[in-house]
């Protein structure tokens, strides 16, 4: 494993030290966990072969509403709020 050093702005760190201290991870592991999501999302150049772009797998992400009825509820203020 090859070690290294970031920076990232204050409002950043602290949703990422969040997440870490609720999964009880540590907040390399945060790091690590979202480098992979993006790689997931940008797949490597194959340019020798050219082959029709496919859509990338979903990732897979946790909901953060567990109540369906909430869920519905924020689904509908959300499409309110896109109809001027």
């Amino acid at each position: 494993m090859i070690r290294t050093q970031i920076q990232l702005p204050d409002p950043l760190y602290r949703e990422v030290r969040r997440i870490a201290q609720a999964q009880d991870w540590s907040i390399a592991e945060v790091i690590r966990r979202g480098a992979e999501a993006v790689v997931r999302s940008y797949p490597p150049d194959k340019k020798q072969t050219r082959q029709t772009w496919q859509l990338p797998e979903p990732l897979k992400a946790q909901l953060l509403v567990a109540d369906a009825a909430r869920l519905r509820d924020l689904a509908r203020a959300d499409a309110e709020q896109a109809v001027p």
